[in-house]
């Protein structure tokens, strides 16, 4: 059956000019004249028949129309590139495996370790995607993910790795060692998506007099970090993502307590998944990791 489409250059020329807001600077990118892409859209436009664009003080903006098929063209586009990337990149024989994980799991605990995978198993290529927001595993092609939770997931197979201790942490000799009242002067430092860890942590060693929510807020712990570094207040970030940053003396530990967060981390996988031999093959070595860690944790 033929499908109902309009031409890829088409497509193209109206995302990049969507992007820039001008045709003429699209036309600088594809390199074109800034009549052709007018006459390209005009066509894709004459063939959906609808608007897509309107001019709007010599600059063009996007319809309603045009904005809810920009959200799905581009999709379409990042996944035909995706796919283009990795066939261009096909091995005979070889193998893929797509992996999802949180920004700051990925960047202080798997990658550290993932060539340890590779070297075992040179054959798999491995795509790894990371992301704040949840996962879609299954229109996302996700063959497995790294999922934090205070249980396990609810879509599909999980395996626990382990649970996050969260200590405090600030630039070398910003604090005196277990100098409480130090808190009560300097901002505190927050995750967007964890409102009340300060509050838990100072509540847990009964020190009520501290404003458990002044300060700033960041979207990553790597954010976090980095303001802890640069002196801007006190973090609270797990212990795995501090402890590279304390051993090269960038941070400082400055009191001994930790508090178990209740949440945990899971490899999750959809169930129809289960049986791909690269999964299987990742799922073992970080369960192994993962228990090497939590020995030594």
């Amino acid at each position: 059956m033929r499908r109902v489409l309009p031409s890829l250059p088409s497509l193209t020329v109206f995302e990049a000019s969507a992007r820039h807001g001008s045709f003429t600077r699209a036309a600088e990118e594809l390199n074109m004249s800034q009549s052709a892409v007018s006459k390209r859209i005009a066509a894709l436009e004459d063939w959906l028949g609808t608007r897509l664009f309107e001019r709007v003080r010599q600059r063009i903006v996007l319809t309603e129309a045009g904005q809810h098929y920009l959200s799905r063209v581009r999709e379409a586009l990042e996944i035909m590139e995706e796919a283009t990337m990795e066939t261009l990149a096909f091995r005979p024989g070889g193998l893929s495996l797509n992996i999802a994980t949180l920004p700051s799991f990925g960047n202080h605990w798997l990658l550290p370790r993932i060539v340890g995978f590779t070297k075992q198993h040179p054959e798999i290529s491995l795509n790894v995607t990371s992301r704040q927001w949840p996962f879609d595993m299954v229109q996302e092609n996700i063959d497995a993910a790294i999922f934090y939770a205070e249980a396990p997931w609810p879509g599909g197979p999980s395996d626990l790795l382990f649970g996050e201790d969260m200590i405090p942490v600030c630039r070398p000799g910003l604090i005196e060692p277990e100098d409480v009242a130090a808190l009560e002067m300097l901002s505190l430092l927050h995750h967007r998506a964890r409102p009340r860890d300060w509050q838990h942590w100072l509540e847990q060693g009964e020190l009520n007099s501290a404003n458990a929510f002044r300060g700033s807020r960041f979207e990553t712990f790597d954010m976090i970090i980095r303001g802890a570094r640069y002196g801007l207040g006190v973090g609270l970030i797990p212990s795995f993502m501090a402890q590279e940053h304390i051993n090269a003396g960038e941070l400082d530990r400055p009191f001994a307590r930790s508090m178990r967060n209740a949440g945990s981390y899971y490899l999750v996988h959809p169930e129809k998944k289960r049986h791909l031999s690269t999964l299987n093959a990742f799922r073992e070595w970080i369960l192994a990791e993962a228990a090497g860690w939590n020995r030594h944790a």
